[in-house]
């Protein structure tokens, strides 16, 4: 799959698995955590910096765990992982790319909104 079908893939379902407030809420805080952990990680291997690195890498982790948790309390579990290379390109993506689209397109907020509806 190439990065253009996989972003067209991950924006063509990305609201069917982003029902649940408290999942909305996780990824509003832990996207932008693993932002900021990539470009550390960047920046410690450019600097070569050991606890840079670490701060980063446990970014990363808190974003994986806290965001695991958060996809299991959706209706719609996602689509499993295919292998590592899926993996690494799925997460990179949406975090850098379809999460901000859903964000900015409104996305976030039509599903924020319909989760309320369906509580009340």
């Amino acid at each position: 799959m190439t990065i253009a079908q996989l972003l067209a893939w991950q924006w063509q379902g990305y609201p069917r698995y982003h029902q649940s407030r408290t999942n909305l809420l996780l990824h509003i805080v832990t996207v932008p955590l693993f932002m900021v952990a990539t470009v550390m990680l960047v920046l410690s291997l450019l600097l070569l910096s050991w606890t840079l690195l670490l701060a980063a890498l446990v970014g990363v982790v808190v974003t994986l765990v806290v965001e695991g948790r958060g996809h299991k309390l959706e209706p719609v579990p996602p689509e499993p992982f295919t292998g590592p290379a899926n993996f690494v390109g799925r997460f990179f993506f949406e975090h850098w790319i379809t999460f901000p689209r859903f964000v900015l397109s409104g996305g976030w907020w039509r599903n924020w909104k319909a989760a309320a509806r369906a509580q009340g």
